[in-house]
């Protein structure tokens, strides 16, 4: 079983890249990851209160939340890559959908070129929503999903050798 495991690790990326590509798939894995623990620690704690906002079941919240807050720590870690990318990448294809119905620009307005009283955010001038992160988010997340975490990751001290 575990070599069937390691096998399939093996079979996900050709290479685990070094020195300047293999440092900046660490830069990025760790960013991506540390904004996504960030991102899902709140929903975690208030579960109740963003599905009511969202007005989605409390479970897919929950795996959404999950999915961010723990996939960060992997995409951190760089421990089973291409699985912690496609789970946050779901949540946030979702999220991309949600505000694509509702109409949101792809780009929010530059909050100071907004005239004075035309949006103010339930805690006072912020920028608006918009398509914008959730679409960055995704591009970065398939970005690591097709480049691979590089060769400073847990995924190549497990699955390959560095090249």
């Amino acid at each position: 079983m575990l070599e069937t495991i390691l096998e399939l690790g093996r079979n996900l990326y050709s290479s685990f890249p070094v020195g300047k590509i293999g440092f900046t798939l660490l830069a990025l894995r760790v960013t991506v990851g540390l904004l996504f623990v960030l991102h899902g620690y709140p929903k975690i704690n208030h579960l109740q209160t963003w599905s009511n906002a969202l007005k989605m079941p409390i479970y897919l919240c929950f795996l959404s939340a999950y999915s961010m807050f723990f996939g960060g720590f992997c995409l951190m870690a760089g421990f089973l890559t291409p699985f912690a990318c496609l789970s946050i990448a779901c949540s946030m294809t979702f999220a991309l959908y949600l505000e694509i119905k509702q109409g949101l620009p792809f780009v929010a307005p530059d909050p100071y070129l907004i005239p004075q009283g035309d949006y103010d955010g339930p805690n006072g001038k912020g920028e608006p929503p918009s398509q914008e992160k959730a679409f960055i988010f995704d591009v970065m997340l398939i970005a690591l999903l097709v480049l691979g975490p590089g060769a400073y990751s847990i995924d190549a001290l497990l699955f390959g050798s560095l090249y």
